[in-house]
């Protein structure tokens, strides 16, 4: 399959210094999310998929360097994958999370058989997926899932490019994500969203849960 312009990007020096640039321990990660939009990653989890079982089969789609996947681990989930394009952050990943699963890949591609997983998320990456591309991933998704689809992502009403992103164009969009999934699979169901507010100003971010 043919990279996308954005995924060639994210091989590139853009990739490793978003690495470096986002490579925090769990603490750090909630501080982050705190000063954010004012509430910890480990807070959003607890309300959105806190009453899961801790043995489910959870795969994170672009994990970067792990991080998410440390925090679910924190929060007591054992059996944890991760996908990701950039071979820098799988090497960093694998270093980080010690003990889970970790592939490169690709969202357009997961290499594992259908309903493979218990529950299939993504946290600020299918921001950076090409709109005329992103349904491919959607797909992908919702096809590895046997039960739950959870996400984190920038939120607009309508398809919106980020510019200059980080000195980058055609590299982000925000977009009602929740929307994209119905208009995929009018069959799921959406059990839980929430909008936060950037602190700083009048962005939004939306997290979702959907269940098959």
């Amino acid at each position: 399959m043919n990279q996308t312009t954005q995924e060639e990007v994210w091989k590139t020096n853009f990739g490793e210094e978003y690495n470096h640039r986002n490579n925090f321990d769990n603490k750090a990660l909630d501080d982050v999310y705190i000063s954010d939009i004012g509430i910890s990653r480990t807070e959003m989890n607890e309300e959105f998929i806190g009453n899961l079982n801790r043995d489910i089969k959870i795969l994170e789609v672009g994990c970067n360097i792990g991080m998410q996947l440390v925090n679910l681990n924190e929060m007591g989930f054992r059996n944890l994958y991760g996908i990701e394009l950039q071979p820098h952050a799988v090497e960093l990943a694998k270093q980080k999370t010690k003990g889970m699963n970790i592939i490169q890949g690709t969202a357009y591609d997961i290499p594992f058989k259908d309903e493979y997983f218990d529950l299939v998320f993504t946290s600020r990456v299918l921001i950076h997926m090409n709109p005329n591309e992103i349904n491919k991933a959607i797909r992908e998704i919702v096809r590895c899932s046997k039960e739950y689809i959870y996400g984190n992502e920038y939120y607009a009403d309508e398809l919106t490019e980020i510019k200059n992103y980080h000195g980058q164009n055609n590299i982000a969009w925000k977009r009602n994500f929740p929307q994209l999934y119905l208009d995929n699979f009018p069959d799921l169901k959406l059990l839980k969203e929430e909008k936060y507010k950037y602190t700083f100003n009048d962005d939004l971010d939306t997290t979702y849960l959907f269940k098959k």
